[in-house]
C-alpha cells in the first residue's frame, strides 16, 4: 500500500491451524499496513500513539543494520505515512517509542558528521525528542561530556531504547561509557559495562563544557541507577552487566525498574537473572559516589537508590533467563508481574512470571513451541502478545492458554521477533514480517485485532 492510500484494517478469513500444547485456535489474520522498498522495524514496546491511532517506526535497509536515517508513522484506519524525522549531515536514527500521554516520540540519535574517529557506536549515540506537530524539528534528550570536567545530570556515553515511564515524566536507557570504552578492558578502572539509565525533565536543561568537540548539551537530567562491577565475586547477587530494563507500576509513589543482569554463578560461568532497582523522589542528589563519574569510575546511582535480585534460576539447567530470543523484561500494568523467557529441557524459551516484590517464579507456556520474539502486556494485565510457533499469539496470564491470532508461516515468512506490541486500547497488535516486492523482500508493519 502506497503512502495516502485510504486502507481500513480487517480480519481476514478464517483458516484451519493445528493447534500445539496448550494452544488454543483463533481464526482471524493480520492485515499489512506499510508497503515500501526499505525495511520497517518496530521498537518492542510503546510503537503505538496514546490514542491507538498510528504506528511509529523507523526506516532501514535490507540487512537490518542500523543505517536508517527516517523516523516515521502510519495510520492504522488508513494507511497514511508521515515522516517524523530525517536524519542529515550523515547521522543515523531509530529504534523510536512514542510518549504514553503526548503527541511525542523519541528515539537513538547518532553522531552527525561522523569521522573515522567518530562513527556511530553503543557508546557514541543519544536520545532525541521529536513532537509531530513540529516535523524535522527536536531537542536532545540526554546532555553527553566526553572529556573533564564531568557535569552531574550529563553521561559520557551512549544511550539505547528510550522508553518513557507510564506517567510521562521519566524515561529509562541503556547506556554505554565511551570514556571507559576509550580506557580498555585492563588495568584497575572501572571497565565499560551496560547498564540501565534514567533522565527526568531539568528546568532550563543540562549544559556541559566544551571540552571535548562531541559534548552536547540535553533538556533532561540523567543518572545511572544500577551498579556493576568488573568481577562479580561467585555465587553473589554482583552483576558485571544490567540490561533489557522495563517499568513496574510505582510503588508508594517511588518509581522502579525491572532489569537483567549478569552474575557469576560458584562455577565461575556466567547467567542473567531477574533484578529490581527502586529509584528515590530526587534523583539529583548524589551519594558517597559522583553521579558524573571520574575518569576512570563510572557514574555512580543516586543516594537512596536500591538494587535487589529477584530470580536465582542458576542452580538448574537451563541457566537463567533465556539468552535468546532476545527480550526486554516486561511488567503487568496492573500488578506489577514481571514477565520474561526461560529455556525448557529441549531448549525451548516459554514465558515464565515471576512477583515484583519476591516469590517463587512459575511457567506460563510449556508448548513444544516456544516463544520466539518480545512481547508485551495486553493494558488489562490479562494478555501478553508474542510470536510463537511463526505466528501471532496471546496468552493468557492466569492459565498460560495460547491462541494463534495469525496462519502459521515458516523461517523468514513468519512474524519477525523484534517486536509483538498491544495498542493502548487493547484492541490491536503490530508486529512485522518480511513482505517480498519488486525491490526486494523488506519487513513491513502489519497488525492483528486481539480476542
Amino acid at each position: 500500500m502506497r503512502p495516502g492510500r485510504p486502507r481500513t484494517p480487517r480480519l481476514m478469513a478464517p483458516f484451519a491451524t493445528v493447534v500445539l500444547g496448550s494452544m488454543l485456535p483463533l481464526a482471524a489474520g493480520g492485515t499489512q499496513l506499510t508497503s515500501a522498498p526499505h525495511g520497517h522495524v518496530l521498537t518492542n514496546v510503546n510503537v503505538w500513539s496514546p490514542n491507538s491511532r498510528w504506528i511509529v517506526y523507523d526506516v532501514r535497509g535490507p540487512g537490518g543494520e542500523f543505517d536508517a536515517a527516517r523516523i516515521e508513522r502510519v495510520e492504522v484506519a488508513t494507511g497514511r505515512v508521515e515522516t517524523l524525522y530525517q536524519a542529515a549531515h550523515g547521522a543515523r536514527c531509530g529504534v523510536v517509542t512514542y510518549h504514553p500521554r503526548r503527541d511525542q516520540v523519541v528515539f537513538i540519535l547518532g553522531p552527525e558528521h561522523p569521522t573515522p574517529e567518530w562513527t556511530y557506536g553503543l557508546s557514541r549515540r543519544r536520545g532525541f525528542l521529536v513532537e509531530p506537530g513540529s516535523p524535522g524539528e527536536g531537542s536532545g534528550l540526554d546532555a553527553m561530556t566526553y572529556a573533564p570536567p564531568f557535569v552531574p545530570g550529563a553521561l559520557r556515553g551512549g544511550s539505547h531504547v528510550h522508553v518513557f515511564h507510564p506517567g510521562g515524566d521519566a524515561l529509562s536507557f541503556t547506556y554505554d561509557d565511551e570514556v571507559l570504552a576509550r580506557l580498555g578492558g585492563s588495568g584497575e578502572h572501572d571497565r565499560n559495562q551496560r547498564n540501565v539509565a534514567v533522565a527526568v525533565a531539568a528546568p532550563g536543561g543540562v549544559r556541559v563544557p566544551r571540552s571535548h568537540p562531541r559534548n552536547q548539551d540535553g533538556g533532561w537530567f540523567s543518572v545511572v541507577v544500577t551498579r556493576t562491577v568488573n568481577r562479580p565475586r561467585p555465587g553473589s547477587d554482583e552483576i558485571s552487566r544490567a540490561y533489557e530494563e522495563g517499568w513496574l507500576p510505582d510503588r508508594d509513589g517511588r518509581r522502579r525498574l525491572a532489569f537483567l543482569g549478569n552474575v557469576t554463578a560458584p562455577d565461575g560461568r556466567e547467567h542473567a537473572e531477574v533484578f529490581v532497582v527502586e529509584l528515590p523522589p530526587d534523583l539529583t542528589r548524589a551519594g558517597a559516589e559522583p553521579l558524573e563519574g571520574t575518569t576512570t569510575r563510572r557514574p555512580a546511582p543516586p543516594a537512596g537508590t536500591g538494587q535487589r535480585r529477584l530470580t536465582f534460576l542458576g542452580s538448574e539447567s537451563p541457566r537463567g533467563v533465556a539468552p535468546a530470543p532476545r527480550h526486554w523484561l516486561r511488567a503487568s500494568p496492573v500488578d506489577g508481574t514481571i514477565a520474561f523467557l526461560r529455556l525448557d529441557a529441549a531448549g525451548q524459551a516459554q514465558l515464565w512470571t515471576v512477583p515484583p516484590d519476591g516469590g517463587a517464579p512459575r511457567p506460563l507456556t510449556r508448548g513444544p513451541a516456544g516463544a520466539s520474539s518480545a512481547f508485551t502486556w495486553s493494558p488489562d494485565g490479562r494478555r501478553l502478545a508474542h510470536v510463537m510457533d511463526g505466528s501471532v499469539c496471546v496468552t493468557d496470564a492466569a492459565t498460560g492458554a495460547t491462541t494463534r491470532l495469525t496462519p502459521r508461516a515458516a523461517g523468514a515468512d513468519g512474524p519477525e521477533a523484534l517486536a509483538c506490541v498491544f495498542s493502548p486500547d487493547g484492541r490491536l497488535i503490530a508486529y512485522t514480517r518480511r513482505v517480498a516486492g519488486p525491490a526486494g523482500t523488506h519487513a513491513q508493519v502489519f497488525v492483528v485485532a486481539a480476542p
